[in-house]
């Protein structure tokens, strides 16, 4: 069980989690009105990089230091190219399988890789070993959406 101090983090993480249901359908619905999906994705990351900018403006602190700079590594900075192109896949696909399905394919697709990184102790993260309780989360996660993406 993770550390009682963090549980305050659980309903805040499900609120995110919800609230990110909404993406997809919201930037479908700007693709169709831009009917440029590349314009449509610009303009839904436009108020993120705002709101960020916004944040860094009000709070500078702290900066980053030429050493954790260059004990960066240097895939690091790739996250935000691979949310995008979540975004984009949810912008241009969701309308034609439904929220529902592509959420998820999506979420099942991120908990089997994370169960991946995990065991594998990928970018840095701690290890945490494959169990058999793990494995049949992972099977029931993929059973899901089986049964949502098909009736």
């Amino acid at each position: 069980m993770q550390n009682v101090s963090a549980a305050w983090l659980y309903p805040i993480i499900l609120v995110a989690g919800a609230l990110q249901a909404w993406g997809p359908p919201m930037n479908g619905a700007l693709r169709k009105s831009l009917d440029n999906p590349w314009l449509a994705s610009t303009v839904s990351f436009l108020p993120v990089v705002a709101f960020l900018l916004v944040l860094f403006i009000c709070l500078p602190n702290p900066l980053p230091s030429l050493r954790g700079i260059s004990a960066m590594p240097w895939w690091a900075p790739l996250g935000g190219l691979l949310g995008a192109f979540a975004v984009i896949t949810g912008l241009l696909f969701v309308d034609k399988i439904g929220a529902g399905p592509f959420a998820g394919l999506t979420i099942t697709a991120n908990i089997l890789m994370s169960l991946a990184i995990d065991n594998f102790g990928w970018f840095g993260i701690e290890q945490h070993s494959l169990n058999i309780w793990r494995i049949l989360g992972g099977v029931l996660m993929t059973c899901g959406i089986l049964l949502v993406a098909l009736f």
